[in-house]
């Protein structure tokens, strides 16, 4: 027999596994769960692995991960941190066109290089005032003008070490009185390039750096905190005056157009129009409205999971699409509800509902972002990422970004108070089609729900466990990730998604034994640590 073993080198190699049509093109409906990606050559360190993707037609992130557009995933706080960290957050729409706005400007103000409309006073104002300043956008270092106007002629700076010791029965003395004037203020002309403005800021040792003209009216500012983040966090998402990137949902609604015109006053970089089925005419008629009243803008489609889904909104001027439809752990729009869960909005009333809509993700992935890639438009995999395996799959089956929604709740940097149950700290986790959500008509929009005399839910509400701040759980999925692309032999995402649709890639299916056997078994207990 031993003339039938292979020894020494050869170049014969059994063709093994399946490619990516192969596997998803004969009529089954696959989750990530169904298959695994075979392992390929390594001949390079997974921290070499680039994680640069894109997200639209003109925005690129440095890590491939979007925070979900819902009320308990999304706002001010999530999207700074997520994008901070090479990401992007999306602004939930559950709330007022006014409160939405005013996020994505805390956003855009978080970090900035010449900070163009600061946010001044006039030498009139009071304590106070400053005060509720910082309440709303998080600092007190104001620059004074003679009228209080942004671009008004520049007389001194307050900051909260001006007033720190004022008793609280002073908080009405007028800034005049306290603000560091001019005479006493470092500041630069207008021909100051952002290198020699950071480099006079840190010579200076001061916390704010005022750009005037020649008449001394106040143009720009920086301020040294920005100095801080660049260097903690070098892979953040800016636009191009050094702003972190921001995005937002709104609906195909028309009066929605309100929502939009408030959003790009506030600086957003992107929209996404938030519907579970994006296959509309309603869809349509707002992707082309705003293509044509803001060109700049980034509008990305949704959700579709087919490819004829796709090519309508493609065809209508998306920069990017929204894939995944019933397959978020709190969505049940393929579901069929059991009788004792409450669907309707009225308390008493309970039932079974059969939405029957959707298609499993990875199916879901593959089949959009083949059809779409040809006309270069990125697609984000929104739903059904349960762990980093999850997102290693989705990318590699064609998707540029992936979307996040239970796997960021109960991040410290989510929206919602943590509570403990049985020991346990959480913290509420609910879909947008959930009653409890519904409860806003912005999200019975997303639904086509805002008419009906009865409600039916599409999702529904719980809670998730605290797993800590973003700003140590998202390093650990990138490194996972960069780890699964080393395994795989890809040294970029660009390359991995060039495999698979080149047939390199190969994968296989799991059975549920096999699913079985891929997990932790055999032990009374088991923690990771």
């Amino acid at each position: 027999m031993t003339e039938y073993l292979i020894s020494g080198e050869t170049s014969y190699v059994p063709e093994d596994g399946l490619t990516a049509t192969q596997l998803l093109n004969n009529g089954d409906g696959l989750t990530y769960n169904d298959f695994l990606i075979l392992p390929g050559f390594i001949d390079f360190s997974a921290d070499q692995v680039d994680m640069t993707s894109a997200l639209t037609k003109k925005i690129s992130l440095k890590t491939p991960m979007v925070s979900s557009p819902m009320d308990t995933v999304t706002e001010s706080d999530m999207a700074i941190g997520i994008a901070l960290l090479g990401g992007m957050g999306f602004i939930h729409a559950n709330c007022t066109p006014e409160k939405q706005a005013s996020y994505v400007r805390r956003v855009k103000r978080y970090e900035q290089g010449f900070i163009q409309n600061p946010v001044t006073l006039g030498p009139k104002n009071t304590v106070e005032d400053v005060k509720l300043l910082k309440t709303q956008y998080g600092f007190s270092g104001i620059p004074i003008t003679e009228d209080g106007l942004s671009n008004g002629r520049l007389v001194g700076l307050v900051s909260s070490r001006d007033f720190d010791f004022l008793p609280c029965k002073d908080k009405g003395v007028l800034l005049e009185k306290v603000m560091t004037p001019l005479s006493e203020l470092i500041f630069a002309d207008t021909s100051v390039t952002l290198a020699e403005a950071n480099a006079t800021l840190s010579k200076s040792k001061k916390g704010k750096l005022p750009i005037v003209d020649k008449d001394g009216n106040l143009v720009s500012l920086i301020a040294r905190t920005d100095l801080k983040k660049n260097r903690n966090f070098p892979l953040a998402s800016k636009d191009d005056h050094k702003q972190l990137l921001c995005g937002a949902a709104i609906s195909t609604h028309e009066e929605d157009r309100h929502r939009l015109s408030l959003l790009v006053d506030a600086g957003v970089d992107a929209v996404i129009l938030d519907s579970s089925q994006g296959n509309s005419i309603y869809q349509i008629e707002m992707v082309k409205y705003i293509k044509q009243t803001y060109q700049d803008l980034q509008v990305i489609g949704g959700n579709v999971v087919t490819a004829a889904q796709a090519k309508n909104l493609i065809d209508a001027g998306v920069d990017g699409l929204r894939v995944g439809m019933g397959s978020g752990s709190i969505c049940i729009t393929q579901e069929e509800m059991s009788n004792q869960m409450t669907v309707l909005a009225e308390p008493h009333v309970s039932g079974s509902y059969l939405m029957a809509v959707g298609r499993p993700q990875a199916t879901a992935v593959y089949k959009v972002a083949e059809y779409a890639r040809r006309f270069g438009v990125p697609v984000i995999a929104d739903g059904g990422i349960q762990n980093v395996g999850h997102i290693t799959k989705a990318l590699a089956l064609g998707a540029t970004t992936v979307m996040m929604g239970s796997l960021l709740a109960a991040t410290s940097e989510s929206p919602g108070e943590y509570f403990y149950s049985d020991g346990v700290r959480l913290k509420k986790y609910r879909g947008m089609g959930s009653i409890d959500a519904m409860e806003n008509r912005a999200s019975q929009a997303r639904y086509f729900g805002e008419k009906d005399k009865v409600r039916v839910a599409q999702g529904v509400s719980g809670s998730v466990q605290d797993k800590g701040s973003i700003h140590t759980f998202i390093p650990y999925l990138v490194s996972g990730l960069q780890h699964g692309c080393q395994d795989i032999g890809a040294k970029s995402l660009s390359q991995l998604r060039s495999m698979m649709y080149t047939g390199e890639l190969r994968l296989e299916k799991r059975t549920a034994s096999a699913q079985v056997e891929g997990g932790v078994h055999g032990l009374h207990r088991w923690a990771m640590r």
